[in-house]
């Protein structure tokens, strides 16, 4: 039996809780063809050169063999231009500039007392989870909001959210069985969806829904496949990877009592910790399956038209090559570029508000937590590779002080 590859070593759930030191040997081979044919990239120039390369396809239905197709059709960070740039626009239209400008900024008095009554939830306490009190409740609630999807249907969309992302890219086990969980997850979240999006249609309210299913413009107007899936990857996106983040945060604040106590003291620092944080421990590992539309040579290795083409995100943004010192975390460095939200045209959709999000929640729970320690260092992960993140990070603490 042939010894597994470095890049099948990283998958391996044995290895979440430290991929970095296999990542450094992965980037020794900077562009890694593996036996099944997948080119798997590792290095910050040649993961940027590939993100804004249009020979890159995000399109997986052009691999030289496509998987199974999946019940919706691909949202538009799984197409390419044309069409990814009228769905992506007509989404923006709700959320960003030049039609929304706003609508992040003005979530910020709505975050402050969310992520205020989550941390006095947790006081009289001595120990609590930050996944499940903190870091989740907080995203779910709002890109809910946002999105016009009833917060009471959580426990409903979280079964199916979970299995879409815990089967999203490579993994370990039965890739049949793997397709399967995901087939169903999708169409139990697509009907829920399709349900939502007609009583939106019904009576529209100023949530991002109902303005997907009202909106025919110079765009033209969405067809309700679309409006599904679109509404399926803004309701996933929009909390599973700000869930990663914030807990990612809050496990490498504790592990450095120094910067946790110089937060306490300047909250400004926050904006550079966050910046730092996507760079040093992002909730995206990996890109998967981009597809090669033509012979691409990059790293002095031609990837054959039709191959699938995986960037590894969190490798590129440790790459030595790019970032002095990477493997230490500094919220002071001068200058901190990072892939934690990708780029090129699929660049996140959502990064404004995970910043803020992130920002709040971390500035607070480094203000109102009493002398907080790691119950478990590891904590236990989440089984994706792909998102990457803990999936409990139990704390113990001495009290929560009154918000000033």
């Amino acid at each position: 039996m042939a010894s597994a590859s470095i890049y099948e070593q990283i998958l391996q759930f044995a290895n979440r809780a430290d991929p970095y030191t296999l990542y450094r040997e992965l980037r020794k081979t900077p562009v890694a063809r593996q036996e099944d044919g997948v080119y798997v990239v590792s290095t910050y120039e040649h993961i940027v050169a590939l993100l804004h390369d249009p020979r890159v396809s995000s399109d997986r239905r052009n691999l030289a063999h496509p998987p199974p197709g999946d019940p919706l059709p691909p949202s538009f960070i799984g197409l390419d231009p044309p069409e990814h740039d009228r769905l992506r626009r007509m989404t923006m239209r709700n959320f960003g500039p030049p039609h929304a400008p706003r609508t992040v900024e003005n979530l910020r008095g709505e975050l402050l007392p969310l992520v205020t009554s989550l941390i006095d939830g947790i006081a009289g306490r001595t120990r609590a989870d930050i996944v499940d009190d903190i870091a989740y409740p907080l995203p779910v609630a709002v890109i809910c909001r946002l999105l016009g999807v009833p917060r009471e249907d959580e426990p409903k969309f979280h079964v199916w959210a979970e299995e879409i992302v815990e089967t999203l890219g490579p993994g370990e086990g039965d890739q049949e069985e793997r397709n399967k969980r995901r087939q169903a997850a999708l169409l139990g979240l697509a009907g829920y969806l399709g349900e939502l999006a007609r009583a939106h249609r019904r009576d529209p309210g100023d949530d991002i829904l109902s303005g997907l299913v009202t909106y025919d413009g110079p765009d033209g107007s969405m067809s309700e496949l679309e409006v599904i899936a679109t509404s399926a990857l803004l309701l996933i996106a929009g909390h599973e990877t700000t869930v990663n983040l914030i807990a990612n945060g809050m496990l490498t604040l504790l592990r450095d009592p120094g910067l946790l106590q110089r937060l306490r003291q300047e909250p400004d620092l926050v904006i550079h910790v966050v910046e730092e944080l996507l760079r040093f421990e992002p909730p995206v590992h990996f890109l998967p399956q981009r597809v090669a539309l033509d012979d691409i040579t990059v790293g002095g290795v031609t990837i054959p038209k039709g191959s699938s083409i995986v960037l590894a995100l969190a490798s590129g943004s440790r790459d030595p090559a790019h970032v002095r010192d990477p493997d230490r975390f500094d919220p002071d460095r001068p200058y901190i570029q990072h892939l934690g939200f990708g780029g090129g045209i699929h660049h996140c959709f959502g990064a404004p508000l995970a910043r803020l999000e992130t920002q709040i929640a971390l500035r607070e729970l480094a203000t109102r937590l009493v002398n907080p320690r790691l119950v478990a260092d590891p904590p236990p992960y989440r089984p994706s590779s792909v998102l990457r993140g803990p999936r409990h990070l139990f704390i113990e603490y001495d009290g929560v002080a009154p918000r000033l």
